[in-house]
Parts: C-alpha cells; structure tokens; sequence
C-alpha cells in the first residue's frame, strides 16, 4: 500500500469541523447535526460525530433489536448522559466534559439518553452497524416523544440535574 493510497481517505476532526458542525447544528431545526465518517447504513461499525445546541432533546431511547453497545467521547462542550430503569427514574448520569470524564460507553438494552449541558457540544459516537429506522431505537413510553408539548419541559428536569 502506497502512502498516497493509504491517505486518500484519511479525514481529520479539527476546531474548523467542529465549528462547521455547530452553526449547522445551530441553524437546524432539531438543534443538532451528525457528521459520518461511515459511508452507508449497512457499514458496520458506525462512526460520527453528533453535535448538539443546549435545548435539543433525544428521546429517551435503548437498543435491543438487534441489541447495540453505544459509545460517545466528547469534543467540545459538555455532554450529559443519564442512564434510566424500566419505569424511567434516573439511575445514574454523568456529565462527559466535566471532572476529567470524557467518554463513556452504554450496553445494549439501557434506557438512555443525550443532551447538551453547555451552549453547544460535540461528540464522537461509535456504535454496531447495520442501521435500520425500523428496528434502531425502541422509544420509552413514559418519557415525552421529540416534538411533544412536554418534550422541553422534560429536557429541563434533566438538565436541571446537572445545573442545581
């Protein structure tokens, strides 16, 4: 393999990305963009960023069908992540970008979330491929789906868990 051919792929996560990414997260009506480094859905492992304006709101979410692992790092801002049970009460969160944490990696099956803890944020994110609309994420019912009425006031109960 010659160095040019080894190269030819090569893309580099830099402030100029990451600035990039934010003002279209910005602009974006969910608040929030993703960057692929994967090329189809059927690639495997995913790879990307995911950046993320405070007040946009992920759904909390698992993956089950097929079970995934999910793993973030971020890249700038914080990022929190709350981990819940079954019936949605919040057993653990941590706040990546704060206190030395940087990354951390979710089993398949737990109930989880995302959110920007600071103006913006980005994140790397790695998980099993192939991707599939249908079967990717199960939603939690006793959490607000995005775009429901009480979508931002759910948002900021979680937030405000990091920010008190």
């Amino acid at each position: 393999m010659t160095a040019t051919s080894a190269t030819a792929g090569l893309r580099t996560i830099d402030d100029t990305l990451l600035r990039e990414l934010v003002e279209t997260a910005q602009a974006s009506p969910r608040r929030r963009t993703n960057y692929n480094f994967h090329h189809a859905p059927s690639d495997n492992p995913h790879r990307f960023l995911n950046a993320m304006m405070r007040g946009s709101y992920c759904a909390p979410h698992r993956h089950v069908t097929p079970p995934k692992d999910e793993s973030f790092i971020v890249l700038h801002g914080e990022i929190g992540v709350w981990i819940f049970d079954e019936s949605g009460a919040v057993l653990s969160r941590v706040a990546l970008g704060r206190r030395g944490i940087v990354g951390v990696d979710i089993p398949a099956g737990a109930w989880h979330t995302v959110a920007a803890l600071t103006p913006s944020a980005v994140c790397f994110e790695v998980k099993p491929g192939p991707w599939d609309p249908e079967t990717d994420k199960e939603f939690a019912t006793w959490a607000p789906r995005e775009n429901a009425p009480d979508a931002a006031r759910y948002l900021e109960t979680l937030l405000a868990e990091f920010d008190g």
